[in-house]
């Protein structure tokens, strides 16, 4: 078994354990009172699938996520109301279903007690914003974080200064109501006021009536890929906090933490952030931090390392990451790519494509952030484990 095919079991490990399907169907096991349901998010889908296989299957529902993340199941079912809106950046639909989310909220009965399922993409999907502002000032906010590398808790607390429902927006809506609102976590310290832009966060600390629970997040993707290493004899030692920062940095310090080890390998969650210039190529965050690591391999170095993100896109692509190892920028350059031109203009998944490098999965289900594993072929088992559902 090659560490390739290893690298993307543990991955699909890891995409199972945080599951938003199973995680929601689980918290709702012994509380099946709530209608109707609120989804937004890149696991959104997945979200009302668990909850609706529950609370029942003709609950109302408002599902607002990304093109192409809807499953047949919920396309017509009864009660189910489909938005597919705009991500990674904002454009007229999002702002179309803000209105609509704002317009149910306020012709909820008094004695509703609404469902909201929460996870990572709510800020770019669903959006209302304070008188004065436009989609321009928020397209100009999403530029100025992604130039100046602003991790996830400082652009959406910036963005929740535009909103009418961001920063507590949803709790001021719902006044009194009682409500439970659900989240996947994909933000540090799993905090329910940044998640999604505080889309279901506490109103500028007032009190209010809504039960919020965290359901899933990157540290039990973590654990799971960690638990299916040792399932099959390989000793695979854990990050003790997320990651952060600057891509190439964390590239740095992962590769010098993997080839420290004494163990078969490493794996970390977190999110690391790029500094985009005005004009760059295809990648993400995770190609980029991949194609770093490729960079700095030495000739016939015995690791290979996987970056993906866990909601199955990697920044504006289709791609989920990439696996890379020693081979990587000789195959690269063989396929016609000038690596240093592409990881200087932020081209990494021109190269890494070329390379044959990249990882697809589609749609997850989850989005907790960001994976990394990394293997030593020298590990004393690459015993298979069940087919992943990503090949």
């Amino acid at each position: 078994m090659s560490a390739r095919r290893t690298l993307l079991e543990l991955l699909d490990a890891a995409l199972r354990a945080v599951d938003g399907r199973v995680a929601v169907a689980s918290a709702l096991a012994r509380d099946a009172r709530h209608s109707p349901i609120f989804a937004i998010g890149k696991a959104a889908s997945s979200m009302v699938l668990g909850a609706r296989a529950v609370l029942g299957g003709t609950t109302e529902t408002l599902l607002i996520t990304k093109d192409g993340h809807v499953p047949p199941e919920l396309r017509g079912a009864a009660g189910v109301t489909v938005i597919e809106s705009a991500h990674p950046l904002p454009d007229a639909r999002s702002l179309a279903a803000g209105e609509e989310l704002a317009r149910r909220l306020q012709a909820l009965p008094g004695d509703a007690c609404p469902l909201f399922l929460v996870s990572g993409g709510s800020s770019s999907l669903v959006e209302s914003l304070q008188p004065g502002h436009d989609l321009d000032d928020l397209r100009a906010l999403n530029d100025l974080g992604l130039s100046a590398g602003w991790d996830i808790a400082q652009l959406n607390a910036r963005r929740a200064r535009l909103s009418r429902l961001k920063g507590g927006g949803v709790a001021r809506l719902l006044g009194n109501r009682r409500a439970r609102a659900l989240f996947i976590s994909d933000v540090p310290g799993d905090d329910v006021d940044v998640i999604g832009s505080g889309l279901l966060g506490r109103h500028q600390g007032q009190f209010d009536s809504i039960d919020r629970q965290v359901v899933a997040n990157v540290e039990r993707a973590v654990q799971a890929a960690v638990d299916a290493g040792a399932a099959r004899g390989l000793t695979l030692e854990a990050g003790t906090r997320r990651f952060d920062g600057d891509a190439a940095e964390v590239a740095a310090h992962f590769l010098d933490t993997l080839r420290a080890t004494r163990a078969d390998g490493v794996v970390w969650g977190g999110e690391s952030t790029v500094r985009l210039p005005a004009r760059h190529g295809r990648g993400g965050r995770n190609t980029h931090l991949a194609l770093a690591m490729a960079r700095s391999m030495r000739s016939a170095e015995p690791l290979t390392m996987l970056a993906a993100g866990t909601d199955g896109t990697d920044g504006p692509t289709d791609d989920a990451g990439a696996i890379v190892d020693a081979g990587t920028i000789e195959r690269a350059e063989l396929g016609g790519c000038d690596v240093e031109r592409a990881f200087e203009e932020f081209d990494s998944g021109t190269a890494l494509e070329a390379a044959g490098d990249l990882v697809h999965t589609g749609p997850t289900g989850t989005n907790v952030g960001d994976v990394l594993i990394g293997l030593k072929q020298t590990a004393t088992s690459l015993r298979g484990l069940v087919p992943p559902r990503m090949l």
